[in-house]
């Protein structure tokens, strides 16, 4: 009797062991290398905002800033959702200052735009951030920052936004904040998860 019950404490600590070792090695399975991940984030960053800006561009060449901002009420998620799929890694672009409710930031997101207007208000520089999601994906997030090209639609009222193109932005978007932005300002951040 004392037989059958050695075998089975045997058993049974073979068996915890065996998993403690399972749990370690898909530990190891799921650690990523954060350089490779942070340019393979910026890459996919690049390209998605050169694809949205000369879209843009294209759009304002052929009818001015009213024409893009139509333009990219009407296209610029499904641009994302294209390149999102291309990239195999969900594409989105937030702010605590958003244009479209679409954008609103998720709460790991809120959490990274807090912290970043708090390095930019300390003068701190920004950089992109990679983590490992406990899915096993990566998430990426990046700083956006104002260009010139920006603040036609995101400048001030009467600077660098006229009225006319501001009471078109509000017909589109009625609930609109994203505006009065200066030159390099901090406008908001990419979050790209890659599966």
């Amino acid at each position: 009797m004392n037989y059958r019950f050695l075998l089975f404490g045997v058993a049974f600590f073979s068996l915890i062991l065996f998993q403690a070792c399972e749990n370690q090695s898909s530990k190891k399975e799921n650690t990523f290398d954060e350089k490779a991940m942070l340019e393979k984030g910026k890459q996919v960053a690049a390209k998605t905002f050169a694809t949205l800006s000369g879209a843009l561009q294209k759009a304002i060449k052929e009818g001015g800033i009213p024409n893009a901002i139509q333009y990219c009420k009407l296209n610029a998620l499904s641009i994302k959702d294209s390149l999102s799929k291309a990239e195999n890694a969900t594409i989105r672009r937030t702010s605590l200052k958003i244009r479209n409710p679409e954008d609103t930031p998720t709460k790991s997101e809120l959490k990274i735009l807090n912290q970043y207007q708090q390095l930019e208000k300390e003068g701190k520089d920004i950089k992109p951030i990679v983590r490992q999601l406990e899915s096993g994906n990566i998430i990426f997030y990046a700083p956006i920052r104002v260009n010139e090209f920006c603040l036609q639609c995101h400048g001030k009222i009467g600077e660098t936004l006229t009225e006319e193109n501001h009471q078109i932005i509000q017909n589109k978007y009625p609930t609109d904040q994203a505006i009065g932005y200066n030159m390099s300002d901090l406008r908001g951040i990419w979050s790209i998860e890659f599966q």
